[in-house]
């Protein structure tokens, strides 16, 4: 598959974090997918830059603080 060619994934999230994705984009002027995807770009940078995650608990589901 070629960097031009997207794949497509079925993807679940609880409202909280979706909600908060959601916000994030549109302060980021970009749609939820394009934020996702931004996210996901950059923690593999990361990875790749220093062989290490973004967070070491990387495995524990996220704490919001959403109000």
């Amino acid at each position: 598959m070629s960097d031009t060619q997207k794949k497509q994934i079925p993807l679940r999230l609880s409202s909280k974090l979706y909600n908060a994705i959601a916000a994030w984009a549109e302060d980021d002027f970009r749609s939820v997918n394009g934020q996702i995807e931004y996210l996901l770009s950059e923690c593999v940078r990361q990875r790749k830059k220093n062989g290490s995650y973004v967070s070491e608990h990387m495995d524990e589901p996220p704490e919001l603080d959403i109000k």
